[in-house]
């Protein structure tokens, strides 16, 4: 089959790749379109992802796709259905599984490599999507399932004010959802030039943090007393730069994928007297099917988030030159094929 292949640190070619084995209980899917994340651009670099990378492999895992053969013992599913893949296998065995720690667990793996026309994902990670979502929006699915399960550990209350520190795919992602839930929100980059998109996913105020003074100009504009912030970049400035506008009391997520040997400093006193609480959040568990349904339903809006849609060959330039990707997501068309779809009833 043909694939996106990760040969080794900054080797990336489209070329023919074992179609992975179908096995008992697992679904094989064509697929149609996948995501590109901020992760595959990590494992080019030579650094990890979620895991540890193993060469060669395909990149991707944000993928949709179209059922085109049952493993033995599926019945859930038909040919034809139109799907989305969590990508993190549990065992459900072990001590993290077995005390509801999945997305923790000793044996997980990754089970999409989804920059390729084939994948083979255990039925249980397979998720049906509605006729009304089309696959191109539904490999947002994916990302969008991590952006909850890290809003969900940030805990934002109605009318809350909330900062989301850096403004790439998945920090308008926060936005939008976000939005739904807090009051104030303000966002934050090094980069001018997202503000419109960041006003556009809903933030209130954009403040460039190039130059520093990031807490001053917030308080500024009327956010002194910020009770939630979600770090979005994975880099110590910026998760420096959380702990640092929020309020006493707040909670602050650390949401960003940083590298294996990055490290942040902690001001302890500071942190001690305003009683923080910092979170992490590490991958999607059981957030899919929200996922998927918060994009069906319109309450996330896709084309505010998609910055281009590219063909496979084309992916090695833009994993180089990052055209499309610094500016929002980048949909890799497989295939490209989406069944007819009916309308929301």
């Amino acid at each position: 089959m043909k694939a996106a292949v990760l040969k080794g640190k900054g080797q990336l070619e489209v070329t023919d790749f074992p179609e992975p084995p179908l096995a008992p209980g697992c679904v094989k899917i064509a697929v149609s379109y996948c995501g590109l994340c901020g992760t595959d651009l990590h494992k080019f670099a030579g650094r990890a992802g979620s895991r540890p990378v193993v060469y060669p492999v395909p990149l991707g895992h944000e993928a949709s796709g179209v059922v085109a053969e049952l493993g033995e013992g599926v019945t859930s599913f038909a040919i034809g259905d139109r799907v989305v893949v969590d990508p993190n296998w549990h065992c459900g065995r072990c001590w993290y599984c077995q005390n509801g720690k999945t997305h923790l667990c000793s044996a997980s793996r990754g089970v999409v490599k989804g920059m390729a026309e084939y994948i083979c994902p255990p039925v249980d990670n397979v998720y049906r999507v509605p006729g009304s979502l089309p696959l191109k929006y539904a490999a947002l699915s994916e990302p969008l399932s991590c952006c909850l399960r890290g809003t969900d550990n940030l805990g934002a209350l109605p009318g809350e004010t909330v900062a989301v520190i850096g403004c790439g795919s998945i920090g308008q992602m926060m936005l939008q959802i976000l939005s739904r839930i807090a009051g104030k929100i303000a966002a934050i980059d090094l980069a001018p030039e997202k503000e419109k998109a960041a006003l556009e996913n809903g933030a209130d105020i954009f403040v460039c943090s190039a130059g520093g003074g990031v807490k001053e100009k917030l308080a500024a504009a009327g956010f002194e007393h910020i009770g939630r912030v979600i770090e979005c970049v994975g880099h110590p400035s910026a998760s420096e730069l959380a702990l640092d506008i929020a309020d006493r009391g707040a909670t602050v997520v650390l949401f960003g994928v940083g590298a294996p040997d990055a490290a942040a400093s902690l001001k302890l006193y500071e942190s001690f007297t305003k009683e923080l609480t910092v979170k992490f959040s590490y991958i999607d568990p059981f957030t899919t099917e929200r996922a998927v349904a918060m994009l069906a339903c319109g309450k996330i809006d896709p084309e505010k988030l998609i910055s281009a849609e590219i063909g496979l060959d084309e992916l090695p330039e833009e994993i180089i030159t990052r055209r499309y990707c610094s500016s929002g997501k980048v949909i890799v068309r497989i295939s490209g094929e989406d069944p007819a779809r009916r309308p929301l009833c």
